[in-house]
């Protein structure tokens, strides 16, 4: 399917234009296809991500460093982080070098949620499931050149 007869356009400045317009359609067709994942678990994407950033820090981490290793770098860190408080998924602790500060760690729950949602990475792996494994290196080169 082009991109064209997805949003019935046919006219672009240029092939730049095009690609501006393309990755903005793509990025949220990819959101929608990961929808029901997300919201299977009752989390949003930025959610899922800070799971993922503390599962993998191992250490507790201040929303700062968190909001640093973001996907989405204009997210309300400290407002996503006490909705998960509230679900139970991460804990607030005292920073161990500053008392004044608070650092995030994932909870025993979080972890659970996190492996449970691994067990079904291929419906997430699934929309890009028409590339080939080549395609998806190239692409992936692609799209970091872009933010180079």
């Amino acid at each position: 399917m082009s991109l064209e007869n997805d949003i019935q356009q046919t006219k672009f400045r240029n092939e730049y234009h095009k690609v501006s317009v393309n990755l903005i359609f793509t990025c949220n067709w990819m959101m929608e296809q990961h929808k029901k994942f997300f919201d299977n678990a009752d989390i949003t994407p930025q959610q899922y991500n800070i799971l993922r950033i503390l599962r993998g820090a191992g250490d507790p981490l201040s929303t700062l460093q968190i909001r640093q290793r973001m996907l989405d770098k204009m997210s309300d860190t400290s407002r996503i982080v006490d909705r998960l408080v509230k679900k139970e998924l991460v804990k607030k602790v005292i920073c161990k070098t500053d008392r004044r500060l608070v650092d995030v760690t994932i909870s025993d729950k979080g972890l659970s949620l996190l492996d449970s949602l691994d067990n079904s990475n291929e419906e997430m792996d699934a929309s890009a499931g028409h590339l080939t494994e080549e395609e998806a290196t190239t692409l992936n080169q692609l799209l970091d050149k872009m933010r180079g």
